[in-house]
């Protein structure tokens, strides 16, 4: 019988369950001007912090240290958390805010441990140095000089799918804009 990986079902969900607090967000969101923008400007920087990690994240290829990896081994998921806090923030409402603390809380934790054993197979030594001079999740804004000087590729981007993120967060604004002009 195969073994309960939870780490692994929560890797595999968290997008679905992001999906349904999004649909959640809509359904409970009670947006005004001020927190709709607010909230809008800070899912830009989200998306921006998004964007400039996936233009430089080799998949399983070379440990990514360049760009924000200088400054936190997880941008990408510091970027949703960002996205995390725009949504409940526009939205203004407790539940969403509830179901955001508890997303978070619950599947992150264990998907960034996942991806830690994972980079430790790929990468043993070089992530071992890493993960002393880059702290978890919350970046610090003193750079670390590693020597990863890659430079920011668009190609990357779109072939890490990074798009999908930029559509999905499209797709919510433009819903909640539409559900505050009703």
């Amino acid at each position: 019988m195969p073994k309960f990986n939870l780490e692994k079902l929560a890797y595999r969900w968290r997008v679905r369950a992001a999906s349904i607090g999004l649909i959640l967000a809509i359904i409970f969101a009670r947006p005004d001007l001020t927190s709709f923008f607010t909230g809008l400007g800070v899912c830009f920087i989200g998306l921006l912090i998004r964007t400039w990690s996936a233009g430089h994240l080799r998949k399983e290829k070379k440990l990514a240290i360049s760009g924000p990896y200088q400054y936190t081994r997880n941008p990408l998921y510091f970027g949703n958390f960002v996205i995390g806090i725009s949504v409940a923030f526009a939205s203004r409402s407790w539940w969403v805010l509830g179901y955001f603390a508890a997303y978070f809380l619950l599947f992150y934790p264990l998907v960034i441990k996942r991806e830690m054993k994972r980079m430790k197979e790929l990468f043993p030594a070089e992530y071992d140095e890493y993960k002393k001079k880059v702290p978890l999740f919350f970046p610090t804004w003193k750079s670390f000089p590693l020597q990863g000087k890659n430079k920011f590729s668009w190609k990357l981007f779109w072939k890490n799918k990074e798009w999908r993120a930029l559509t999905g967060a499209f797709l919510f604004w433009l819903i909640l804009a539409l559900k505050m002009t009703l």
